[in-house]
C-alpha cells in the first residue's frame, strides 16, 4: 500500500471516498489530510461507565464533516477507548481507521485480528494522564522489529510516534515503517518558540527525504494549527483532545469544520 518515496497508493477495491481522494495526493501537495482521534469521547463515557457518548457514532460524524480518517488508542489499561469500541470501529469506520497502541503481544494480536489499515506504535506508562513524549526507537529497536515484522506480515501499515530528532528518524527508517508520526507536545506547550517549530520543519524535512510519510499530531488546537498546517512535507495530522472539547460548544461536526479550515488556510488553499 505504500508507493515509492513514501507516497500512498490503494487497491481498486479501496471505498472511493473524499479519503481516498485526499490519500492520493502528494505529501507536498495543497492537501492536508486530517485524522480525528475518538478517545476523549470515550473519556466522557468513561466517566460514568455508561453507553454515551459513543466513539463510533463521533467517528461517524467525524467523517461526515470531512475527516480523512478516524484514530483511536487501545491502551492496555482500557482508561478511554474499550475492545468493543475498536471492533465497532474496525467495521464501522468508512474511510481508514489508524489504531494507536503500545508494542506489546496482546496489542499486536488484536491489530493482527482487526487489521486496521495502519497501527501506530506509541509508548504507553499508566501513571501518565496523556501520551508524554516520542518513542526511543534507538534505545527500544529489539523491542520493536518483532512486533513490526508481524504486522507487515499482517498486511498492515505501520508509524511510529518519535520526537522530530534525527537520530530517531533515521532509526525508523532502518525499522521499515512506512511513515512516522512527529510528536507536536513541545511546540504545542511553547508555539511562540522559534526552536519547537525548526525542530519540525526539519524533522518533516529528513522524514520525507528518507521516504517516509511524514504525519505529526499531540496538542494541535485551532490557535495554534497553522505554523504545523503550513509544513508542505507533512501530509497528515491528528487532532483529537481539541475537537472534543470543542465539540462541547458547537458539536463535533462544527469542531471538525473549524479545524479543516485552520488547516487549509495554512497552506492557502481557497
Amino acid at each position: 500500500m505504500k508507493g515509492d518515496g513514501g507516497s500512498e497508493t490503494y487497491d481498486d477495491d479501496f471505498p472511493m471516498t473524499a479519503t481516498r481522494r485526499g490519500h492520493e495526493g502528494s505529501p507536498a501537495s495543497a492537501t492536508m489530510r486530517l485524522y480525528i482521534n475518538v478517545d476523549h469521547v470515550a473519556t466522557i463515557r468513561q466517566a460514568r461507565r455508561t453507553d454515551e457518548p459513543d466513539p463510533v457514532e463521533a467517528a461517524r460524524l467525524c467523517e461526515r464533516a470531512g475527516a480523512d480518517g478516524i484514530t483511536a488508542h487501545l491502551r492496555e489499561d482500557r482508561r478511554h477507548i474499550q475492545d468493543a469500541d475498536v471492533e465497532r470501529l474496525a467495521r464501522e469506520v468508512t474511510t481508514v481507521l489508524n489504531l494507536e497502541m503500545a508494542t506489546t503481544d496482546e496489542m499486536v494480536s488484536i491489530a493482527l485480528r482487526l487489521k486496521p489499515y495502519q497501527v501506530t506504535l506509541v509508548p504507553e506508562r499508566r501513571e501518565e494522564v496523556t501520551t508524554e513524549g516520542g518513542l526511543d526507537v534507538v534505545r527500544e529497536t529489539k523491542r520493536l522489529e518483532p512486533a513490526l515484522r508481524r504486522l507487515d506480515g499482517g498486511g498492515i501499515r505501520t508509524s511510529l510516534f518519535i520526537a522530530p530528532d534525527e537520530a530517531q528518524i533515521r532509526r525508523s527508517r532502518d525499522l521499515g515503517v512506512a511513515a512516522i508520526e512527529l510528536h507536536t507536545g513541545p511546540y504545542a506547550h511553547a508555539p511562540s518558540s522559534p526552536a519547537t517549530i525548526d525542530a519540525l520543519r526539519r524533522g518533516a524535512a529528513l522524514g520525507r527525504d528518507l521516504g517516509m510519510a511524514v504525519h505529526a499530531g499531540h496538542g494541535l488546537t485551532v490557535r495554534n494549527v497553522a505554523p504545523v498546517a503550513a509544513i508542505a512535507e507533512i501530509e497528515e495530522l491528528n487532532i483529537g483532545h481539541s475537537i472534543v472539547s470543542r465539540a462541547v460548544f458547537v458539536g463535533i461536526e462544527a469542531a471538525v469544520k473549524e479545524m479543516r479550515a485552520a488547516m487549509d488556510a495554512a497552506r492557502h488553499i481557497r
